[in-house]
């Protein structure tokens, strides 16, 4: 049974990314496009080559860094919202891509969107630290939901100081959009995206440690303050490499952990990211595709159909929550 609903999840991500190629304006059969993806010349080659084929893997690439960010936070923190686009470390990333733009500063959009978001995760920490209790999870959410909207909020003032054109493709960034990504925007996710996967499973043992608790993790011989500090870097380096290529994308992190641990059944924590990661990419390039097909001649942004998905979700989820006493 457990095989059969990785199938199930695998092969629902290989229909979405070739749907994702093949639909488009101008819808081309599966022969033209495996003619584009092997270099022959053709009326596909130019535009698998260059528009869908990139921007289908960029969206696969964003959307396994976003939801493996999310499931590590909720893992780390033991609370399901505990997600950075919900605690203002993907609002603080888009703050700090705006700031770039509006004060014409030129640096790689990785790096800048790391640095935002470990500057919003450090102010989170801080506002939300007490001296008695510590980082309580639940203060942690909510100090960061704050946190985002005042981020948010800036984003959107400085937006407004920007010429026109420039303004719009803020505001198309800001919602989240994967609108005319290249082949340099592929290595920009995967990159960055596959050394910070690397680091993560490194430190799977140190989390599944930290899962027993912090006296019986130490009793092991594990340095919980220092692990925690790594694996919270990691979360929040995997989270900056999704939003620097999509935008701060909402939702994703929330939904792809428990959704993927509900598809696949996956308990133990390395297969349990293994379906973060895949459930992560393929509602970004699902919602991707809708956005592009849902209204002919109209991309719609990302973040307008994860948003969709996911406020439904986040009420459920809070649902759960206020009744097993958990806010």
């Amino acid at each position: 049974m457990g095989s059969l609903r990785w199938t199930i999840l695998a092969t629902a991500l290989l229909v979405v990314t070739v749907l994702g190629i093949t639909l488009g304006e101008t819808a081309m059969p599966l022969a033209e496009i495996w003619k584009g993806l092997r270099g022959e010349e053709g009326p596909a080659a130019l535009t698998v080559r260059f528009l869908r084929a990139p921007r289908v893997l960029t969206a696969l690439g964003a959307g396994a860094c976003l939801g493996l960010s999310g499931a590590l936070f909720q893992r780390l923190l033991r609370n399901p919202l505990a997600s950075p686009d919900l605690m203002g470390f993907a609002p603080g990333a888009g703050l700090a891509m705006m700031i770039t733009l509006a004060f014409g500063i030129t640096l790689p959009p990785p790096l800048v969107s790391a640095t935002g978001g470990v500057l919003a995760a450090l102010s989170v920490a801080i506002l939300a630290h007490r001296r008695d209790e510590g980082l309580a999870p639940l203060r942690l959410v909510l100090v960061g939901l704050g946190f985002g909207f005042t981020c948010s909020a800036l984003a959107a003032f400085l937006m407004l100081t920007l010429p026109g054109p420039l303004a719009l493709e803020a505001q198309r960034w800001l919602s989240g959009s994967l609108a005319a990504r290249g082949w340099g925007h592929v290595a920009q996710i995967w990159l960055p995206g596959l050394i910070l996967i690397l680091l993560l499973v490194l430190q799977v043992r140190a989390l599944s440690l930290l899962d027993l608790g912090d006296d019986l993790a130490q009793s092991l011989g594990l340095r919980a303050g220092r692990a925690r500090m790594w694996l919270a870097a990691t979360g929040v380096g995997l989270m900056a490499a999704g939003v620097a290529v999509a935008g701060p994308v909402a939702f994703v992190p929330l939904m792809a952990g428990p959704l993927g641990a509900a598809i696949t059944g996956a308990r133990r924590i390395g297969p349990a990211l293994l379906a973060a990661a895949l459930t992560g990419a393929l509602i970004t390039c699902g919602a991707d595709l809708v956005a592009r097909a849902a209204v002919p001649g109209v991309g719609l942004p990302l973040g307008l159909l994860t948003g969709l998905l996911g406020a439904p979700y986040l009420l459920w989820r809070l649902s759960l929550e206020i009744e097993r006493g958990g806010l």
